[in-house]
């Protein structure tokens, strides 16, 4: 089997769980593709289902969708969720810097949600471990609002992060890899029928690994066992189960403006400096998954989808940050300016998500040039997030840091037994979502694709000993797109989106949900199936996004701003070439301000701009050469508060990414280079007075076996 068949059945088995291929259709998808070593990375045909929940290609949907598929990311050398956004449009990824405890990333200037297989995955902060990017086929980015379909959803748009599920087909891949930071891995990924209507899979990845901070671990056990029973062409049932154990901490320490930024006579902080307590500081959690994905079609015209997932999630977050935030332009105790405060910070949280997706499809036509398929549907979701936390505040040396003098605090979270203790905190906060949502995609002429919808969401968010809020919302969607001449489709549509707050602002009063819209009009440019160019230009408007309050000393206090606008443009082009070339390149501009404050939102740049490419060499008939190169860049960016009422500027970056990958047969040795030539940068630095480490170079070689 080939590595291009490989992939086009991953793909194959992704589109099974969300809509119609069968065991027979995956196999004629692979008969079809002809044999030959390069990866085709996207085309005008290419389907989603985070765009209208029906796997429509491309050039029917009216908005710009990306899907970047597992072979791609992990060519570019993704080891996080974050990482799979580096070459997409809009996408601001690792807005902060390497991560061990989050995949933070901003989408058109607002931080996205995250979905998985359509259902949400991710509520609170801080109560769960990040997911892992080689349990997914593909990873599908919606810009723009969403909420017709995904009920609460970022303004700026939202990840859907599409599972590995079984194939009929005996395949899989073995292999290890050590790498930067003394990363030690072992991955595994095997599939195949077990009788004629049961297939399994498992996908299974095991880590031991430093990172760029000193004590910082990133280990990590993942199992993702699955099962589909397929008795009919008409039926499939899937389950997925999870179990995931990360063992690490926070790669961001937060630390000084003065001594990274900003200058310091004992000189700047290595990018490596850990303010912590080796042992006891650290971000551990446990992870467990259930999903269900039911697909029946009654009919050539009716069809049912069913999904449900359960999560539960332990997490203990144990960790120090200097405090910056007092004074962030001379933080330190001493005249020598070595000496700083050391806030230690403990929590333990527990994570509790039932979510469901239910909806009927409809297929039929009102006249001989008029195709619909309506979607109507209802889902549900429930979380309970539980925490207890404590806070203290120590005295260090961050040029000679002693560790041993810093409490361990037995352990555990800091109490009042220990000196320096500020207080405690507690949480207990359980919300309930239900929505209905009901879109017609209408296809005239099979040139013109129109796509209506509406929602109703009711949210309920309780907590002991507060009254219950509940909040409705409608949200509406239109879109049309059409092929004006061949080859070239403009597009136009109007989204909204409704995304409740958990919390409360800090006058007491509990945040009120954020609401959105935005007009999008753009062109999409489809020659041939090989290529797909996209430009889009859009306005959204957004109210109740929490910022910085400014009148109380606490940096993480929060008001709720009145509106913010953010506007801009975006060019997205992916093409493969004779000679076995895919390319990709992108380019953003990002307008987003609070309105009246005329100045750019904190810490997202204006200009973002990516290229990559893959070159395949057949140096024998079993004997294949590939390798590939990325540039990516992004502007500079600023940052507000009472110390710089004229903004705080972080320098812009350009960073080189590249791929050598020999196969032989079934083996292949591949070395991926993140940040190829070791530049230094700061991703974000804060004006309320901390600094986030961008990514420093990560070498890695993977040896492989597939069958």
């Amino acid at each position: 089997m080939t590595r291009t068949s490989f992939s086009v059945l991953l793909a194959g088995s992704a589109l099974a769980g969300l809509g119609w291929i069968t065991p027979a259709a995956a196999q004629e998808i692979e008969a079809a593709e002809a044999p030959r070593p390069d990866i085709i990375v996207t085309g005008a045909r290419q389907q989603n289902a985070a765009g209208t929940k029906t796997d429509t290609p491309a050039i029917e949907t009216p908005q710009p969708i990306t899907v970047v598929t597992d072979d791609v990311f992990l060519a570019q050398g993704a080891l996080s969720i974050a990482d799979t956004l580096n070459y997409v449009a809009g996408v601001q990824a690792n807005a902060y810097g390497p991560d061990g405890r989050v995949d933070a990333s901003f989408i058109r200037g607002t931080t996205p949600l995250q979905f998985r297989d359509g259902m949400r995955d991710i509520f609170s902060f801080y109560a769960s471990i990040r997911a892992d990017p080689f349990n997914f086929s593909q990873v599908e980015v919606v810009r723009g609002p969403a909420s017709v379909l995904f009920g609460q959803s970022s303004i700026g748009g939202l990840i859907n992060l599409v599972s590995k599920v079984p194939t009929f087909e005996t395949r899989g891949e073995i292999a290890v890899r050590y790498g930067s930071f003394d990363r030690r891995e072992m991955l595994a990924d095997v599939s195949g029928g077990i009788t004629d209507t049961v297939a399994a899979r498992m996908v299974a990845r095991v880590r031991d690994s430093g990172t760029q901070t000193d004590f910082v671990d990133d280990d990590r056990i993942m199992l993702a066992p699955s099962v589909s029973w397929q008795p009919t062409d008409d039926t499939r049932l899937t389950l997925i189960g999870l179990y995931q154990e990360d063992d690490g901490g926070s790669v961001s320490q937060f630390l000084p403006l003065v001594g990274t930024l900003l200058p310091n006579p004992n000189g700047r902080l290595a990018n490596s400096t850990f303010i912590g307590k080796p042992g006891w500081d650290r971000y551990d959690g446990r992870l467990l998954q259930g999903t269900a994905l039911l697909e029946h079609r009654f009919s050539d015209t009716v069809s049912f989808s069913a999904k449900a997932r359960s999560i539960d999630s332990n997490l203990t977050y144990l960790t120090h940050y200097p405090n910056s935030y007092s004074n962030p332009t001379n933080p330190y105790l001493d005249a020598n300016q070595r000496i700083i405060g050391n806030y230690a910070s403990g929590s333990i949280a527990r994570l509790d998500i039932f979510s469901t997706d239910n909806n009927l499809r409809f297929d039929f036509n009102t006249g001989g040039d008029i195709e619909h398929v309506v979607l109507a549907g209802v889902d549900y979701s429930w979380n309970r997030v539980r925490k207890t936390g404590g806070l203290a505040l120590e005295t260090f040396d961050i040029y000679n840091p002693n560790y041993a003098a810093l409490s361990d605090f037995g352990g555990g979270i800091p109490t009042a037994a220990f000196p320096g203790f500020l207080g405690a905190s507690a949480e207990d906060n359980t919300q309930k979502q239900l929505g209905f949502y009901l879109q017609d995609q209408i296809r005239l002429w099979d040139r013109v694709s129109i796509v209506l919808g509406g929602r109703r969401d009711t949210v309920r968010s309780s907590s002991p000993g507060n009254p219950t809020v509940k909040v409705s919302a409608t949200s509406l969607r239109a879109g049309i797109i059409g092929e004006l001449f061949e080859g070239v489709s403009p597009f136009f549509s109007y989204t909204e989106s409704f995304d409740p707050i958990a919390g409360d602002a800090s006058n007491g009063n509990p945040f009120t949900p954020k609401r959105g819209r935005q007009f999008e009009g753009g062109v999409k440019f489809h020659p041939d199936e090989a290529t797909l160019v996209t430009l889009t230009a859009y306005h959204i408007k957004e109210t109740g996004r929490p910022i910085d309050d400014p009148t109380t000393p606490d940096p993480f206090d929060q008001i709720q701003a009145g509106a913010l606008t953010s506007k801009g443009f975006e060019v997205e082009a992916s093409r493969r070439l004779p000679g076995n070339w895919e390319l990709l390149a992108n380019y953003s501009y990002t307008q987003a301000e609070i309105d009246g404050t005329n100045r750019q939102l904190e810490n997202v740049p204006k200009h973002n701009a990516s290229m990559w490419g893959t070159k395949s060499i057949a140096l024998s008939d079993d004997t294949n050469l590939r390798i590939g190169a990325g540039v990516r860049h992004t502007s500079a960016n600023l940052s507000f508060g009472a110390a710089f009422p004229n903004g705080l500027r972080t320098p812009s970056y350009t960073l080189v990414d590249a791929l050598v990958e020999l196969a032989h047969g079934p083996w292949s040795l591949a070395v991926n280079a993140t940040n190829l030539f070791g530049k230094s940068f700061y991703s974000a630095c804060l004006a309320r007075g901390d600094c986030f480490i961008g990514a420093e170079r990560n070498v890695f070689g993977t040896v492989s076996y597939r069958f």
